[in-house]
């Protein structure tokens, strides 16, 4: 690092000590430690009340003269409030003439020199191609879908910007904990990821880490649940039957994951009532498939199912599929494989297959090609069914952590050969739809999957 580039950057940090004197912001070591961060995305986990929201405010403050427009983004207006709020107080406080409008749906905020914040909703993704901003502060980031994130990304690179995203973990699932944890280590990506602990705010817990309020928490909390609210550390689910997936490898929500109307499609079922009853749509590109749509309903029977799947777009397109040869069972009633023949017209077939070879089948669509860097299943970011199976988000009926999973001891060891029978609707159905569409034998000549 050349002599200049020191002095400049010694400068800014007296700089930024100067700002939070004045703001009467004394940041501990994990709020210094982003503070101090020369990555340009930077991903902020924070634990509850953490301060993450004020700190994200005072860096921006810190350095407004250096980015004539910010963005203020989140899941919707009303998350962006507390950034907003705190940067009006800021200036208050540093004497900075501004004029900001009350509401922040949207809101702006004009400032003395030319400089602006403007508030964005990710719920009008066209506001988010408007003019470049030169900075970003993500709110609540961690309620922001992947491809927010990748939007936000994009819109830095014009003017060479920054982006801080702050957010607590919901659950362990999804982008932000995959993100988090690639970006803990070195990469090429110029970002860096970062915990914030609930006690690393000490103007509510004074006592840091061994402050009684936090030990009392820590008492009444689960481990892994304490870890990921208060300590700002994901724990994810244990024993994850496909833990080769990844969100930013399998998903996506641009053209490329949408519905081909060009091309025919195929309906891959698991029925269900109690738990879930599970339609996947998919279509066959080659050697690659792609689940374009999702039905993922509780408390429905086939006859509803029907009815909704009519609804779609893809309907006039769907030549057959496949379907849990259980289904072929009359057990008193019309066995659901003749209620789709009867009712929709079409004829799923089914196959017998052993659980484990299932899973394998499965575990094969979702290797990466190290040469390609891509795999050969391919999910629209909107199919939450299916991907909370995988271990990628929250159960979309119940909003809980449901994965399907190895059966597992007291300790956390896989013990067994064979996966937990739940959580699984969705991937039952795509196995069983692998089969059908590829041929059992084909897919079986793909390379081996290690299980765990």
């Amino acid at each position: 690092m050349d002599t200049a580039l020191i002095k400049e950057r010694m400068v800014a940090q007296v700089q930024k000590k100067l700002i939070f004197d004045k703001l009467g912001y004394y940041p501990s070591e994990p709020q210094a430690a982003i503070h101090n961060s020369e990555a340009r995305v930077r991903l902020v986990a924070g634990g509850e009340r953490a301060g993450k929201s004020y700190s994200s405010a005072v860096e921006y403050l810190s350095r407004f003269w250096e980015t004539p427009l910010l963005w203020l983004v989140a899941a919707d207006y009303n998350r962006v409030t507390a950034e907003y709020n705190y940067i009006c107080q800021g200036f208050d406080k540093l004497g900075v003439p501004y004029e900001a409008t009350k509401q922040v749906d949207p809101g702006e905020i004009n400032i003395s020199g030319g400089f602006r914040v403007v508030t964005k909703s990710a719920k009008d993704p066209r506001k988010l191609a408007m003019e470049a901003p030169d900075g970003i502060l993500g709110c609540e980031a961690s309620q922001l879908d992947y491809e927010t994130f990748l939007r936000l990304r994009g819109r830095i690179a014009e003017k060479r910007g920054w982006l801080l995203m702050s957010g607590t973990f919901e659950s362990s699932l999804g982008w932000y904990p995959e993100l988090f944890t690639r970006w803990q280590m070195a990469n090429e990506e110029e970002a860096c990821s970062f915990s914030l602990p609930t006690w690393s705010n000490l103007a509510i817990y004074p006592g840091g880490r061994q402050d009684p309020e936090i030990l009392a928490l820590e008492r009444a909390s689960s481990t892994e649940w304490f870890a990921e609210r208060y300590g700002g550390v994901p724990a994810p689910p244990k024993g994850l039957v496909f833990n080769e997936f990844r969100n930013m490898i399998h998903t996506g929500l641009d053209k490329f994951f949408e519905f081909d109307p060009l091309d025919v499609c195929y309906l891959l079922v698991d029925p269900g009532y109690a738990s879930a009853y599970a339609v996947e749509v998919v279509q066959k590109r080659g050697e690659h498939l792609w689940v374009v749509d999702e039905i993922y309903e509780k408390g429905l029977v086939t006859s509803d199912i029907i009815k909704v799947c009519k609804q779609r777009p893809w309907w006039d397109k769907v030549i057959g599929g496949s379907i849990d040869i259980a289904a072929r069972q009359h057990q008193g009633q019309i066995p659901v494989v003749e209620t789709w023949n009867q009712e929709a017209g079409i004829f799923l077939r089914s196959n017998k297959v052993q659980v484990r070879d299932s899973v394998e089948i499965v575990k094969r669509f979702l290797i990466v090609n190290p040469i390609t860097g891509s795999s050969l299943l391919h999910i629209n970011g909107k199919c939450r069914g299916l991907i909370s199976e995988m271990g990628g988000c929250p159960n979309p009926i119940t909003g809980q952590t449901a994965v399907y999973q190895w059966r597992q001891d007291h300790e956390g060891n896989v013990i067994g050969d064979a996966p937990e029978d739940r959580n699984n609707h969705s991937c039952k159905a795509l196995a069983y739809g692998i089969i059908d569409l590829f041929g059992f034998s084909n897919v079986m000549r793909k390379p081996k999957v290690k299980f765990f």
